[in-house]
C-alpha cells in the first residue's frame, strides 16, 4: 500500500524535503545572516514589549512607527545624494551621513509613536475603555497610517538606496563576515544593552518598572504615570527608528507603505517568544527568530518557508511555555 502511494507521487512534486547537507554546508552564513535580521527584529520587539509591560496593550501600530522611520532614512539619504549606486564619498562622509539619517529616522519614529499615543490611546485611557477597544484601535491606527502613506507615495517601493559597499572583515570557518553585518549587529547590540541598563538602573527606568508592576501604587509614590507612558512610547519609537536604518541598509528596496507589516508581525512574535513584557526576552526572542527563520529556509530549500518555520517554532514554544522563554514581566524584571 505504502509503495503504491510512493509510486503515485510525481518525482517533481512540491513535497517538503529536508536538505540537511545544505544546512550543514551553509550553517555559518545562515547564522550570521540570521543574527543580522534577528538584531533588527529585537529592536522593533523592544517597542512592543515596553508598551505591553506598562499598559498591557499590544500596539499593532508599532509596525507603522517603524516604517515611518524607514521613510525618514529614505528621504534623508536621497536628499544627501545617495541612490542605487555606491556613493562616491570618503569613509567619514558616509559615516556622518548615516548618523544624520539615523537621527532623522529615530526622531520621525519617536514623533509618530508620541502622536499615536496622544491621539489614539490617551482618550481611551481617560474613559477607562476595555482592553478590546484598545486592541481594535491599535489595528485601526495601523491601517490608517499605512494607507495614508499609500495615498502619499503610492503602492510601489521607493528607489533602492545603496549606502556603502560591504567589505569583508574576517573569516569564520570559511564564511566571510562583511562590514554591513558587523555594523548592524554591533550597533543593535549596543542599543539593546543600553536600553536594558536604562530600564534597570535609571530613575526613569525604575518609574517604568514601577508603573508596569502596579500603576496605582506607583502614582501614590509620586511617579508621574502619564510622563512614564509617553516616555515608554518615545523609547520604543527611537529604537524602531534605529531598526529602520539597519533594515534599509540590509534591504535597500524595502521602503514601501506596507513594508512594516510583516516585519512588525515578526517582531511581535519575537517579543512573545522571549516573553512579552520582558526587555531581555525581546532581545533573546528577536535573535532566535532570525536564526530559526534562516535555518528553516535553507533546510526546506526555499526562502518562502522562512516565516512559516519561525511561527511554527513560536507556537511549539508557547505550547510548552505560554509565558515565553524568559517569562517574567517588565515590572518584576531585575537588573
Amino acid at each position: 500500500m505504502l509503495s503504491t502511494l510512493a509510486m503515485s507521487v510525481p518525482a517533481d512534486s512540491n513535497w517538503i524535503n529536508f536538505d540537511v547537507p545544505a544546512l550543514i554546508q551553509n550553517f555559518w552564513s545562515a547564522t550570521f545572516d540570521g543574527l543580522t535580521f534577528g538584531a533588527i527584529y529585537a529592536l522593533v520587539a523592544l517597542g512592543y514589549t515596553l508598551v505591553y509591560g506598562v499598559l498591557n496593550l499590544i500596539n499593532f501600530a508599532h509596525s507603522e512607527v517603524f516604517i515611518v522611520g524607514c521613510y525618514g532614512v529614505f528621504f534623508t539619504l536621497s536628499f544627501l545624494g545617495f541612490g542605487p549606486s555606491v556613493p562616491n564619498l570618503d569613509f567619514w562622509s558616509i559615516v556622518l551621513n548615516l548618523v544624520l539619517a539615523l537621527v532623522v529616522a529615530m526622531v520621525a519614529s519617536a514623533l509618530t509613536a508620541f502622536v499615536v499615543e496622544r491621539v489614539a490611546y490617551k482618550p481611551l485611557r481617560k474613559r477607562n475603555a476595555p482592553r478590546l477597544v484598545f486592541l481594535i484601535t491599535a489595528i485601526g491606527v495601523s491601517f490608517s497610517i499605512q494607507y495614508l502613506i499609500f495615498l502619499w507615495r503610492g503602492p510601489n517601493p521607493e528607489v533602492a538606496l545603496t549606502m556603502f559597499r560591504p567589505t569583508p572583515i574576517f573569516d569564520v570557518f570559511g564564511t566571510i563576515i562583511d562590514s554591513q553585518q558587523l555594523v548592524i549587529v554591533l550597533a543593535a547590540v549596543v542599543m539593546m544593552v543600553f536600553t536594558d541598563q536604562f530600564i534597570s538602573r535609571s530613575r526613569t527606568g525604575r518609574g517604568i518598572r514601577a508603573v508596569a508592576q502596579d500603576p496605582d501604587t506607583a502614582t501614590l509614590m509620586g511617579v508621574n504615570k502619564e510622563r512614564i507612558i509617553i516616555t515608554t512610547f518615545i523609547i520604543g519609537g527611537l529604537l524602531a527608528g534605529a531598526a529602520a536604518l539597519f533594515y534599509v541598509m540590509r534591504i535597500p528596496s524595502g521602503v514601501q507603505y506596507s513594508g512594516g507589516f510583516v516585519l512588525g508581525v515578526k517582531a511581535f512574535a519575537a517579543a512573545v517568544l522571549g516573553g512579552i513584557g520582558n526587555v531581555r526576552g525581546a532581545l533573546l526572542g528577536g535573535l532566535l527568530l532570525g536564526l530559526i527563520g534562516n535555518y528553516g529556509q535553507i533546510l526546506l530549500g526555499s526562502s518562502q518557508w522562512t516565516d512559516v518555520v519561525a511561527f511554527v517554532v513560536l507556537v511549539l514554544v508557547l505550547l510548552v511555555r505560554p509565558e515565553g522563554i524568559l517569562g517574567t514581566s517588565l515590572g518584576r524584571s531585575k537588573a
